[in-house]
């Protein structure tokens, strides 16, 4: 091989994607991504189904011990639901990213003039859309048995959307778990147990009022109570400013820290 030959081939490899072709690449991954979605549509059952049996067993079984009727809890709790499916739609991020490790596609990936931050993105990006087919079906099933919208259309969209964006957050914070974990069976459990003090220690189920002083310090600071808080007021109305704020900095603040740590731990692990 000439020289000259050597050098376009080492100038070639060292090229580095511009943002147009980045956007491409992601664009390209999460195509990849939702495809296998399609093929494996327990993927999205996963997120929805257990929030639904979680839904029908609280409305209907303990409702009207909870709040005295089960037309009351209803609107109470659907908001709270579809939060609690992007808690469990996110881990997937995480379970992915490290089959994808185990399976040696990430081999694949750095073999092909892909940016590197495409794999992470596309992965994201994929997951963004899962959760909001999720989030569709329950608030469909919510209308469905009863739940209803007291403002409007912008209500439910900024609800949806500050859902979304949490969800966005949790799964960069399990794309983390993944690439720091060395099997999909420890990511899956680090992921479930991350996440139970949020689901459970939020206002997701019941409100916070009836709690002991010292837990309801600590669910009132809960990104997950903020978060579930905004949604249900933007669809049954009431005070929506400090629930949402606080929600928006949570999630802005979960997305810095963890897509930093994941980015360098995938460069770390690549």
């Amino acid at each position: 091989m000439s020289a000259t030959t050597a050098t376009a081939t080492t100038a070639t490899v060292a090229r580095v994607p511009g943002a147009a072709e980045a956007v491409q690449h992601t664009l390209a991954i999460a195509r990849r991504n939702l495809r296998k979605v399609l093929a494996s549509p327990g993927q999205v059952l996963d997120a929805t189904l257990m929030p639904l049996i979680f839904a029908v067993i609280f409305v209907f079984g303990f409702g009207g011990a909870i709040s005295g009727s089960a037309a009351e809890y209803r609107q109470y709790l659907m908001p709270g639901i579809m939060a609690l499916s992007i808690t469990i739609a996110s881990r997937t991020s995480g379970i992915s990213i490290n089959s994808d490790f185990s399976n040696g596609i990430m081999d694949r990936f750095r073999s092909l003039p892909m940016a590197g931050s495409a794999v992470l993105g596309g992965r994201i990006l994929a997951d963004t859309v899962r959760m909001l087919v999720s989030l569709l079906v329950i608030l469909a099933f919510a209308l469905l048995i009863g739940f209803r919208v007291h403002t409007d259309v912008l209500g439910v969209l900024g609800a949806i959307g500050l859902i979304l964006l949490y969800g966005v957050a949790l799964c960069w914070m399990h794309a983390y778990i993944g690439l720091a974990a060395r099997t999909p069976e420890t990511v899956q459990s680090i992921g479930m147990l991350a996440m139970v003090p949020f689901q459970f220690g939020s206002s997701i189920f019941v409100d916070p009022g009836t709690m002991p002083g010292w837990l309801r310090v600590v669910v009132a600071n809960n990104p997950m109570t903020l978060v579930v808080d905004a949604a249900r007021n933007l669809m049954n109305g009431g005070p929506v400013a400090g629930s949402a704020t606080g929600a928006l900095a949570w999630s802005a603040g979960l997305v810095a820290l963890f897509a930093g740590l994941a980015v360098r731990q995938y460069r770390r692990r690549a």
